[in-house]
């Protein structure tokens, strides 16, 4: 019986592609190779000869971004002969993406048929770390929800890059105000950017529940009085900046809701779980799908995740316990969601870390109950079931408030909410 893979080194302008019959006798394998381009109609051209082939299965490296447009050929193009090869894991018979580092030849002796048929002869092997590729569905989450992450982070840069900015023009409003972004803050600056030179004047502008007093805000506003122009300018694309990178996450926002919305109970019931929330549970479905149904377990979710404690072992003797790279967007996620549930008053995630807090430190007892946050995503994902507060000291008070502040996110977004309880309000 013949079974037959493909090996495909990919590149930015070619593709190199190399075939092999795994079942056949011999020592060595009889590879077939061939080049191609990397343009659409070359891709298509690449599937329809791998049919003809009667290839059953295919492997690449993740190599940066170059291989995303083949796999995404090859799923659209290439139809194989469904076949199971003998003595082979369970993810025989498809397409895999593998990891550059597990195909790592000999210093020396790399060249480009050379990695692709190393490919083949590893994955025969098993011998290749695989990695995980959602659908094109979820792949298209993915590239929604972290495009709007990386707008966050710019809009925290251009934040940071404006305080630098008034502290160069002797404007110290950032003594007084927290948010600069804030109300107050955002009328000031506008203010200042249009021409405005009487400080007393800017300091009316700001809201009189601010702390400062307006002798305050004046004292810090003076070196407006002679502000040079360049200053106002720039001080005014710095706003404009802004103003557009909030419109786009804005723009974002809704077009997530809009591709998440047949998943919304999933991104409810994420929603409950303390120190996460509305947006944080669209971007855990958008990185794992809303069942997580290529995981069989939650030890298997959070080994993927790079939560769990490493393991490095020689001679019989731990070596190291360090936590294995993972997905870095899911770390993020849960890192940031754990530093938050540790702070909800009476919750199972505040006891907890407060148990292990003398034992282990801030950081590791952080880590320890990310590692519990991934497997409870895990649970409400893959068994559909809800959260439940096991925390003694959780009023209802603090529920209500929660309840109504998620209420108030999905309705931002897009989603029509119907509250259980009558006081939270009625949908719109």
């Amino acid at each position: 019986m013949s079974y037959r893979i493909a090996g495909i080194d990919v590149h930015k302008k070619m593709i190199v592609v190399v075939i092999a019959d795994v079942m056949s006798e011999g020592a060595e394998y009889d590879f077939e190779q061939r080049k191609f381009g990397a343009t659409p109609t070359e891709l298509q051209i690449l599937a329809e000869w791998m049919t003809q082939q009667e290839v059953q299965e295919a492997v690449m490296e993740s190599t940066a971004q170059y291989w995303k447009p083949v796999w995404g050929a090859l799923e659209r193009y290439w139809t194989p002969e469904c076949k199971k090869r003998e003595g082979a894991g369970p993810m025989s018979g498809t397409l895999h993406l593998a990891q550059a580092k597990s195909n790592r030849g000999p210093k020396g002796r790399k060249n480009d048929f050379a990695d692709a048929q190393r490919l083949v002869k590893r994955l025969a092997a098993q011998e290749l770390v695989l990695s995980f590729v959602p659908p094109p569905e979820q792949r298209l989450w993915r590239t929604v929800t972290r495009k709007k992450y990386q707008l966050t982070r710019q809009v925290v840069q251009v934040k940071n890059q404006l305080e630098a900015f008034l502290e160069e023009t002797h404007i110290k409003l950032s003594s007084l105000i927290s948010d600069l972004l804030g109300v107050s803050g955002r009328r000031i600056l506008k203010a200042l950017a249009e021409g405005e030179t009487d400080p007393a004047s800017l300091a009316n502008l700001a809201d009189q529940r601010l702390r400062a007093t307006t002798a305050q805000l004046r004292d810090a506003l003076g070196a407006c009085t002679d502000l040079n122009a360049v200053y106002r300018r720039l001080l005014k694309m710095t706003l404009e900046q802004l103003r557009l990178l909030e419109e786009q996450i804005e723009q974002l926002e809704k077009e997530c809701a809009g591709l998440l919305r047949a998943q919304r109970d999933a991104v409810e019931r994420l929603a409950e779980v303390p120190g996460l929330g509305v947006d944080s549970a669209q971007q855990i479905i958008a990185e794992v799908g809303a069942d997580a149904a290529n995981f069989e377990s939650a030890k298997d979710f959070s080994s993927w995740v790079g939560v769990c404690p490493g393991e490095e072992e020689t001679a019989g003797e731990s070596r190291s316990s360090r936590s294995p790279k993972g997905n870095r967007n899911l770390r993020r996620l849960l890192n940031q969601g754990a530093q938050c549930a540790v702070r909800v008053k009476g919750s199972i995630f505040e006891l907890t870390f407060r148990r292990q807090l003398p034992r282990l430190g801030w950081k590791a007892a952080i880590w320890a109950i990310a590692h519990r946050l991934g497997r409870l995503v895990w649970k409400l994902l893959h068994d559909g079931v809800r959260y439940i507060e096991k925390g003694p000291a959780v009023s209802e008070r603090s529920k209500k408030a929660r309840t109504a502040r998620m209420i108030k996110e999905l309705r931002a977004i897009g989603y029509h909410v119907q509250p259980l309880n009558p006081e939270m309000g009625a949908a719109r």
